[in-house]
């Protein structure tokens, strides 16, 4: 894939994660959720610029802008880095806030391998390496989404009475 095509993809993709986040945030209940995917969507609608910016560069000179730079990244550390542990007592209600971490998880899963793929397929180091850091970025994303979905999913499957629980 040429790197214009691939900046117009990886546009693209930021820019519906922006607007899933953004959806997710006005969907849930949760303060702690809301505000951590408000600034998810942040993080997105900052990736696009970023990728918008080298993609004029590119078509401009044929070469990318070392002086771009990405924003600050979010800290998700901890068994709940997206929602507030009172989920727990509202897990019965959470379908919205389970539907969410799930898509989050796959949105977050394809960016990631695809920022890879373009990395190894790019000899640009400045290409190489903002590709390599938008991967490291997303997976930052696809592990604190995991997490707590991992940290909800036992209670939430047997609250909704899912076998073989």
């Amino acid at each position: 894939m040429k790197i214009t095509e691939a900046l117009q993809h990886a546009i693209k993709a930021e820019r519906q994660g922006h607007d899933f986040y953004m959806m997710a945030a006005h969907s849930t209940e949760d303060a702690k959720g809301r505000k951590v995917f408000e600034t998810l969507a942040a993080e997105e609608l900052d990736h696009m610029h970023f990728l918008h910016g080298q993609f004029e560069a590119i078509s401009r000179s044929g070469k990318p802008d070392p002086q771009l730079k990405l924003g600050a990244r979010l800290d998700l550390q901890g068994a709940f880095p997206i929602f507030s542990e009172g989920i727990k007592a509202r897990i019965h209600g959470a379908h919205y806030e389970m539907t969410a971490l799930s898509i989050g998880i796959q949105l977050e899963l394809d960016a990631m391998n695809f920022y890879k793929g373009e990395a190894d397929a790019n000899q640009d180091p400045i290409i190489k390496g903002f590709f390599l850091e938008l991967a490291e970025w997303e997976r930052g994303h696809y592990q604190a989404l995991l997490r707590q979905e991992s940290s909800l999913k036992e209670d939430y499957w047997s609250d909704a009475g899912f076998a073989p629980f």
